[in-house]
């Protein structure tokens, strides 16, 4: 079974218990939202801390620029996500479940609601909404515990975790409405589907959203996308957390949640775009993005941000250079949460793989942003 490929539809939940967790360790199911955390492990430390007062938040915030991936599964298959979402109050006794949608969703927050209005089960009835604003942050899910306690999208800082004490103080399930789906997949026919949702960006033919079999290569995720649409110079794997690779690297990878895949997305980097100048647009955009929480993230990405914009427009130069580097391994581990880190592991994947042309850049107009 194929996510995306079977009618929408509503079927009777099937008989779900603790034992279910079990039969997620035994799938290997990993989080989609972006950390790839086993998803066994998340349930079962809400498991062991619910009185019958878990909450659980379907995390369709998809802050990541790139992605498309969770909206179009909302829209498409609305009733598989509640299923999931539904499966995981009655495995964890929930007394609340709520769907964290990013507010200019709006097609698939009303497909939800629309599915929603059509469910019979109790669990209706714990169901509330809360919007995620468009920020990039607001997808973390301590950003999103944060936003249904207090009205503010922002990191918090951890432990305790969401499992331990999150929404209303309860152990409390975040988890991609992706994930949901499968574990939804999982309670009815005893197997995953085996596939996951990417989505295709930049110099491809057809950009959009995608369902392939696990390990996949890129290359063949690619052309599901109708191939290159101008010579790729550069791929970047997992949005603007993953990194980038050199294409003879990216195309024969396996898509597997080991492969680091991040939030699903494949970016394509035609021969016609500046590398240099990509990398810049995107660190100003994280920049701007920061939660102002902390100096690594307020300062040291905006810093960032500003050499490699200089480098981008005035041409290269061995001062900002050595900045880069050191800075980046000055951030990395010190912020109040991951989004410095995330930050500078592009930045420094961006050094790594265009290393010639940071190095020989000749200035160019980057007014573009990302």
């Amino acid at each position: 079974m194929r996510l995306l490929e079977s009618p929408d539809q509503i079927a009777p939940l099937p008989p779900v218990g603790p034992g279910l967790i079990d039969a997620i360790q035994r799938s290997g199911l990993a989080g989609r939202g972006g950390a790839g955390f086993p998803t066994a492990v998340k349930w079962r430390a809400v498991a062991q801390r619910s009185r019958g007062d878990a909450v659980i938040v379907v995390n369709g915030a998809e802050g990541e620029p790139q992605s498309k991936k969770d909206r179009v599964l909302m829209g498409a298959r609305p009733h598989l996500v509640l299923d999931g979402a539904f499966i995981a109050a009655r495995v964890l006794r929930a007394r609340r479940i709520v769907l964290y949608i990013g507010e200019r969703h709006t097609a698939a927050r009303d497909s939800m609601l629309r599915a929603l209005a059509q469910r019979t089960e109790p669990e209706r009835g714990l169901v509330s909404v809360a919007a995620a604003p468009p920020r990039y942050v607001a997808g973390a899910e301590a950003a999103a515990v944060h936003l249904i306690n207090d009205g503010v999208a922002t990191p918090t800082n951890v432990p305790p975790y969401p499992f331990e004490r999150g929404v209303d103080g309860a152990p409390t399930l975040v988890q991609n409405v992706e994930t949901l789906a499968h574990v939804a997949v999982l309670a009815r026919t005893g197997a995953i589907p085996g596939t996951m949702l990417l989505t295709l960006a930049g110099g491809v033919s057809r950009a959009g959203v995608v369902e392939v079999e696990t390990g996949t290569t890129v290359a063949d995720a690619v052309a599901r996308a109708g191939g290159p649409s101008d010579l790729p110079r550069g791929v970047l794997v997992g949005g603007y957390f993953g990194r980038w690779m050199k294409v003879e690297d990216a195309l024969p990878l396996r898509l597997t949640p080991e492969a680091g895949i991040g939030c699903g997305v494949i970016g394509i980097l035609p021969t016609s775009r500046c590398p240099v100048c990509e990398t810049a647009a995107i660190m100003r955009y994280l920049a701007g993005e920061s939660s102002a929480q902390c100096g690594p993230c307020f300062f040291g990405l905006r810093a960032l941000a500003d050499a490699c914009t200089r480098i981008a427009s005035q041409g290269s130069n061995a001062a900002d250079l050595a900045r880069l580097q050191r800075w980046s391994a000055e951030v990395r581990g010190r912020g109040a949460c991951k989004h410095p880190d995330g930050a500078v592991i592009f930045l420094s994947s961006a050094l790594t793989v265009f290393a010639g042309d940071f190095e020989h850049h000749q200035s160019h107009d980057v007014r573009r942003t990302a």
